[in-house]
């Protein structure tokens, strides 16, 4: 089964719990506002979450071997309390019928949280041009008011997360509209 298909069935079936318990259906759930700064907070605690589900119990329960595997546990740490937090949806088309694919919107946060996994020391030095290209995309998206990277990075191949915060967490603004970047790098 692939990634695609295994989000698809995720959403699915919190769909179905969502139905049978009396939640809304997340897609039609009324927007109830989220600060940015509690994601931002829930984010940071990300390596706890981690650690509690791999410590209580005598087998690992969740591997973060992969970009979905760390979209699917900031998914299951969000969406409780984010009611309007939607996976995987496209972006408006951009140049050269580009699509760009965000990780997760929150349209009452006005929020995109972009997840990435450092897989290779490349990847590790290449991170700041990718983060550049998705602010580029993002900037000029009517939902997306603050930009949140969470950067998973298990053998901390990223050369320097100090010089990477301070390219990626400045004052933006785009034809008059502020656009707020966050950046949280774990482990």
């Amino acid at each position: 089964m692939s990634d695609a298909d295994e989000r698809v069935r995720i959403a699915e079936a919190v769909a179905t719990l969502h139905s049978k318990y009396g939640r809304k259906n997340p897609s039609t759930a009324e927007a109830v506002p989220v600060d940015v700064g509690r994601i931002v907070l829930a984010l940071d605690e990300f390596m706890e979450c981690v650690r509690y589900l791999n410590t209580r119990r005598s087998a690992t329960i969740l591997t973060l071997d992969s970009e979905a595997a760390v979209q699917d546990a900031i998914y299951l740490m969000l969406r409780p309390w984010v009611l309007d937090l939607v996976p995987e949806n496209p972006t408006d088309r951009i140049a050269a019928s580009r699509y760009a694919i965000k990780d997760f919107v929150s349209r009452s946060a006005r929020a995109v949280v972009e997840a990435k996994f450092i897989r290779d020391v490349a990847h590790g030095k290449s991170i700041t041009k990718e983060l550049h290209d998705d602010i580029e995309t993002y900037r000029t998206h009517p939902h997306c008011e603050s930009l949140i990277f969470f950067i998973y990075d298990p053998d901390a191949l990223i050369p320097d997360k100090a010089a990477l915060g301070r390219q990626i967490v400045t004052p933006r603004t785009y034809n008059g509209v502020p656009l707020t970047c966050y950046l949280i790098v774990k482990p």
